[in-house]
């Protein structure tokens, strides 16, 4: 099942026109699926809080950026936008080094909200962290 209004480019989502958080943080978009998208960020000083392990905030980003970059392209970005609206994160595991990797794949993808399932794993392809987004979809005449 294809879910893509538009499929996502990669050579595009990694080398976008400005800088933003995901950038900073090293988020890399690898892969698309028929019904899921790919992202990698590296666990290091950006990505690590004082402990040196894997900062929740940090997993969190990458979550976000997954999902909403998903439903961007879900929609026809002519006429809507998508937008955050909830997020929630289940850390289940420390990471102290290497890359984690994120599945994004829709629970919901409705007329006005889509609902995201993402899987963050580590290099050894076990669990890290677990999110749920929430993601409005705004009709472009209403935002101004």
């Amino acid at each position: 099942m294809d879910i893509w209004f538009s499929r996502p480019d990669l050579e595009r989502l990694n080398n976008p026109p400005m800088q933003h958080m995901g950038v900073f943080l090293g988020i890399r978009f690898t892969q698309v699926d028929g019904d899921a998208l790919h992202a990698i960020m590296p666990v290091n000083e950006r990505t690590r809080q004082p402990m040196g392990i894997l900062h929740g905030g940090a997993s969190v980003v990458l979550a976000e950026t997954v999902g909403s970059v998903a439903s961007h392209y879900v929609v026809d970005p002519a006429t809507h936008v998508a937008v955050g609206m909830e997020i929630n994160a289940n850390h289940l595991r420390p990471v102290r080094e290497g890359f984690v990797t994120a599945i994004c794949r829709p629970v919901h993808l409705g007329k006005s909200s889509h609902v995201w399932d993402i899987r963050l794993m580590d290099d050894q392809q076990r669990p890290v962290c677990i999110s749920r987004l929430t993601v409005a979809i705004v009709e472009k005449t209403r935002i101004s």
